[in-house]
């Protein structure tokens, strides 16, 4: 599993660090999303998925 994330889409929302904190945060100038790893491990796969669904932004790609 591969994480992508887009910078410009992303508007702060913050869902995607309360849904995996391990996976995400955000960016204490602008509050943009940061992707903390690139490749997780399959504990991560779920919650994953879920911020990517969450996003209201549509800001995260997962491959």
């Amino acid at each position: 599993m591969k994480i992508s994330v887009d910078q410009t889409k992303c508007c702060g929302s913050g869902m995607c660090v309360l849904t995996d904190p391990d996976l995400f945060d955000q960016s204490e100038d602008d509050g943009t999303v940061v992707l903390l790893e690139e490749h997780p491990d399959a504990a991560h796969e779920a919650t994953a998925k879920e911020a990517a669904s969450l996003c209201p932004a549509g800001a995260i790609t997962i491959s």
